[in-house]
């Protein structure tokens, strides 16, 4: 995890992107509504490979913000070319983190689980205040190579 955006993000300038963003109130049934927009976005998207990771980790940022924020709280996804990027932003002081692992525990994995998942994550501070949770899922497309034996145009 990072603390800062990271050159993962950078993918997403490269390749043809798709975005969806939504409001969610801070009620336990905001995790259902974003699992059900990253399903739908996702898929329309052609990114049936990613759409399980992308609807565990969201759930799991979504509770922790509905958990831990106390308010509503903004998740936009945008993505192509076989990558994911997603933020969710919640206006709440408090610092995500990793719990130790307990094997006993109830809860406290939700982190652990995005760790598991994410090709790249981490937070963001606002200088305004709240913060922004980032993940990265997939891996770029490799670049197409341009045809042989056309003649490039000259100008």
């Amino acid at each position: 995890m990072s603390l800062h955006h990271s050159s993962s993000a950078a993918y997403l300038d490269a390749v043809p992107e798709c975005a969806a963003e939504c409001l969610l109130s801070a009620a336990p049934s905001s995790v259902r509504d974003a699992r059900s927009m990253v399903r739908r976005e996702l898929s329309l998207w052609g990114a049936d490979d990613l759409i399980d990771d992308c609807v565990l980790v969201v759930s799991e940022l979504v509770t922790n913000a509905v958990k831990h924020g106390g308010a509503a709280c903004a998740l936009r996804i945008r993505g192509g070319g076989g990558l994911v990027h997603g933020e969710l932003f919640d206006p709440g002081t408090g610092a995500p983190r990793v719990c130790a692992r307990d094997m006993e525990a109830t809860g406290g994995r939700g982190l652990q689980i995005v760790d598991a998942l994410a090709d790249d994550w981490g937070v963001t501070y606002s200088p305004s205040g709240g913060k922004t949770v980032w993940f990265v899922l997939g891996r770029p497309e490799p670049a197409r190579p341009h045809p042989t034996g056309i003649p490039a145009l000259r100008l």
